[in-house]
């Protein structure tokens, strides 16, 4: 008796565990199949987040098929394996392909959002192209009704008139509302198409982040960089600019262009900068350094938000993100603008 009721409760167990483990992978599965699917392009790292500060989990290799749970943002996708591993890839075209759109983990199809700065409603979802319908005053209310492309959602307003508007948290606070009311003057979109040029060029740097560092890369070929190739490719490839071929010949440039700036506080986001040879990593190493006569070493562009986008060695991983702190600002000589 006790014999048969231990077999009972046994067989009990092993088809509750069994059952458990089917539901899982029966989830698993589900959420594979729900989620679209990307085609590994070049191999890739996964890291632990969205970001090249995560930890690298794995390498997703070239060919490999890969389940796409989301865009996390313009840079990353959150990705599954095969094998069940989730992580996070670059969403650049080099590394990976996606079948399908990607709907955003913010500003997706449906998503409600609140002018927080005067904005244009235009007809296309361009400056050049796109007509100015209107201007949305602050506090207006629309619906996002998808994201067009990385500058342009297209919206409906609350009186069902359709259009498009800009990406830039500048301009929407997505969802949410704004208690203030909206001013009888509101202020104008500032400086939009050289805003949205800043953001081609950084989003055209942005898909070659790991390409291998050469010095004396060839500017003729994009499978190699050096600090001065890759911000002229960068410049090159978002809106048909060509600078000059080496860094010191930027910096005159810059200097030409009558847009050099040397306090850090004053960089907008686009601005080359400009480095000296590193010294050692204390701001004493750098005292009494003129940035007029000082030698050009390096060049890099200038995120905002304290963030540099620049290749500068072979042991560093080549196109990289770095916070510009520490020997950078140290070494910083004077930034400025391509665009005027």
């Amino acid at each position: 008796m006790k014999r048969s009721m231990a077999v009972m409760i046994m067989s009990a167990m092993l088809l509750t565990s069994y059952t458990t483990v089917q539901g899982e992978v029966s989830a698993a599965a589900a959420s594979a199949q729900s989620a679209l699917t990307g085609h590994i392009e070049n191999s890739v790292n996964l890291r632990s987040k969205p970001s090249l500060s995560g930890g690298v989990v794995g390498l997703v290799k070239k060919g490999t098929t890969v389940a796409v749970l989301e865009k996390t943002n313009d840079y990353w996708y959150k990705i599954q394996t095969s094998d069940g591993k989730t992580g996070y890839v670059s969403a650049s075209e080099k590394y990976i392909s996606v079948s399908g759109g990607v709907s955003q983990n913010q500003g997706g199809q449906g998503t409600s959002a609140v002018v927080i700065y005067g904005v244009n409603l235009r007809t296309q979802p361009s400056v050049s192209s796109g007509k100015v319908v209107k201007m949305l005053g602050k506090g207006t209310k629309l619906t996002i009704l998808e994201q067009s492309n990385s500058y342009f959602y297209k919206v409906r307003t609350e009186d069902g008139q359709t259009g498009y508007v800009s990406t830039s948290s500048k301009y929407l606070q997505i969802g949410g509302t704004v208690s203030s009311p909206a001013p009888s003057n509101p202020a104008p979109e500032q400086s939009a198409s050289i805003s949205e040029q800043v953001q081609k060029v950084i989003q055209a740097g942005l898909k070659y982040l790991g390409t291998p560092y050469e010095f004396g890369s060839n500017r003729n070929t994009t499978t190699t960089f050096d600090c001065s190739d890759f911000v002229r490719q960068a410049y090159k490839d978002a809106l048909g600019i060509v600078l000059p071929a080496d860094s010191r010949k930027q910096g005159t440039w810059i200097r030409n262009n009558g847009t050099a700036v040397y306090d850090i506080g004053s960089l907008k986001a686009g601005d080359l900068v400009f480095f000296s040879s590193y010294k050692g990593s204390s701001a004493s190493a750098y005292a009494g350094m003129n940035p007029n006569t000082e030698r050009i070493t390096h060049v890099a562009i200038y995120m905002g938000d304290g963030k540099i986008l620049q290749t500068y060695s072979v042991k560093s991983g080549g196109v990289r993100v770095d916070d510009f702190d520490g020997a950078w600002k140290y070494r910083f000589l004077y930034g400025g603008s391509v665009l005027k």
